[in-house]
């Protein structure tokens, strides 16, 4: 039998199955929650970010949905300190220099607080005098903590995030630390080389 799963990551989970840089005090990984042999994530999400992980035991599958060539949709929720103006909106959408370059346009807006949400164990650092909101962010790429540092980078630090939506799968009806079967996509078509038409000598 192939496996395609959805799992919602909890946060200080890490996105493997195994913590090989800390073996003399393990940290939780995938494989406290998920029991299935041959089974690998389809792209990463960082330890402290929450919300929804693609795993699967098909290699093609698995490379189709995190190879950032195929820019597949990934939609997250973003609590950040502060309240967003339509210039940094703006910036979101346009595209939002790192250190790394120029990051692809993205969707940003703001949100009211997700109705599915979770409390968050531990809870998020919060201050009196701060104010903060939710984004929706949906990018096409993959920078190393790109959300965060391009939140960061228009004033508006993250302090909790989740990824709802990849390419057509959400979180919807899954509980934190839990899994479901998915049925198994039809995979994309390789794109055919074009043919040399030159005449040969």
């Amino acid at each position: 039998m192939s496996w395609f799963i959805r799992f919602n990551k909890p946060y200080d989970v890490l996105p493997q199955f195994t913590d090989r840089a800390n073996t003399d005090s393990p940290r939780s990984t995938l494989s406290d929650f998920i029991d299935l042999p041959g089974v690998y994530p389809a792209g990463r999400l960082d330890r402290d970010s929450e919300g929804l992980m693609l795993l699967t035991d098909q290699g093609k599958l698995q490379s189709q949905i995190s190879d950032p060539k195929h820019k597949m949709a990934k939609t997250y929720w973003v609590q950040v300190e502060g309240t967003p103006d339509e210039a940094a909106l703006k910036t979101l959408r346009n595209g939002v220099e790192l250190k790394d370059g120029l990051t692809r346009p993205a969707k940003a807006r703001q949100i009211n607080e997700p109705e599915m949400l979770w409390p968050r164990t531990p809870p998020i650092r919060e201050r009196k005098t701060v104010t903060d909101s939710w984004l929706e962010l949906t990018i096409r790429e993959g920078k190393n903590r790109q959300v965060r540092r391009m939140t960061a980078a228009v004033g508006l630090p993250t302090l909790r995030l989740i990824r709802y939506r990849i390419g057509d799968w959400t979180l919807d009806d899954l509980e934190p630390g839990h899994w479901d079967s998915l049925p198994m996509p039809t995979l994309n078509a390789a794109p055919q080389r074009k043919r040399d038409r030159r005449p040969r000598r």
